[in-house]
C-alpha cells in the first residue's frame, strides 16, 4: 500500500486537484523528505559528538582539529585573498625595462 493510498488520496483525487494541487503536494512531500533527512543527519552528528566526548584523547583531537581548521583557513585565504598583480603595472614595468635596456 502506498503512502497516498494510506492517507486516502487516490488517483482520482489527484487528478481532480489538477496541476496546482500536484505542485502543492510535491512541495509538501519535498519539505517532509528534507525535514526527515535533516533530523536523521542531526541524529547521526549528535551520536558522533557523543562518541568523541567519551574518548580519552578528546583534548588531543580538539587541538588537532583546531590546527587542521587553521591550516584550511590559511589555504582558503591564500587562494582567494591574494590580489593578482595589476596587468597595466606589469606592462609599464616591461616597457620601462626595455627603454632602459635600449638606452644602455
Amino acid at each position: 500500500m502506498t503512502g497516498a493510498a494510506r492517507m486516502g488520496v487516490g488517483k482520482s483525487m489527484t487528478r481532480e486537484t489538477g496541476r496546482r494541487g500536484g505542485l502543492d503536494e510535491q512541495a509538501v512531500l519535498l519539505a517532509a523528505g528534507l525535514a526527515d533527512l535533516a533530523v536523521s543527519t542531526l541524529g547521526s552528528a549528535v551520536g558522533a559528538v557523543r562518541g568523541l566526548l567519551r574518548r580519552s584523547d578528546a583534548a588531543e583531537l580538539a587541538a588537532q582539529a583546531e590546527h587542521d581548521l587553521a591550516a584550511r583557513g590559511r589555504l582558503v585565504l591564500d587562494r582567494y585573498a591574494a590580489v593578482p598583480p595589476a596587468h597595466l603595472e606589469i606592462l609599464a614595468r616591461h616597457v620601462s625595462a626595455r627603454k632602459n635596456a635600449d638606452d644602455d
